[in-house]
């Protein structure tokens, strides 16, 4: 495996995610921000952030197939959430439970949550970007 997940002595311990990715590297993916558009550019669960997180998430998976990589291979994600607040956290955490149960894993790499103002589009609430790395 080209990535090691570290939780370093000394940082918070998070179910959620790993503090440090450290990747060997021969070829590295950078993926767009995905959005919660399904393959004919309709937006699925409009108003629904939890089903908003799945389908990037899912979207994600989707992208990162195209490249030969999957969510072993990520080190990064990068997640963007229209006026983030931490009580939309539970909303969150549904829609990456249900991508992880039909992806049939956990996306746990190091990640990072931004709260925005506004994405591409009115009703996309959520955006997520990823790097992965390949042997």
């Amino acid at each position: 495996m080209a990535i090691n997940l570290v939780n370093p002595t000394g940082l918070p311990q998070i179910d959620a995610y790993h503090q440090v990715a450290v990747a060997t590297v021969s070829k590295l993916v950078f993926l767009a921000g995905q959005v919660s558009w399904d393959a004919d550019g309709t937006t699925v669960g409009e108003g629904d952030l939890a089903a908003q997180v799945e389908q990037c998430y899912l979207n994600v998976a989707t992208a990162l197939a195209g490249a030969g990589a999957t969510f072993e291979n990520v080190a990064k994600v990068t997640v963007y959430v229209v006026d983030w607040t931490p009580d939309k956290m539970p909303l969150f955490l549904e829609g990456a439970a249900r991508a992880s149960a039909k992806l049939g894993l956990a996306p746990v790499p190091a990640a990072t949550l931004v709260g925005v103002a506004a994405l591409d589009v009115p009703e996309h609430l959520v955006e997520i970007e990823a790097t992965a790395v390949l042997d």
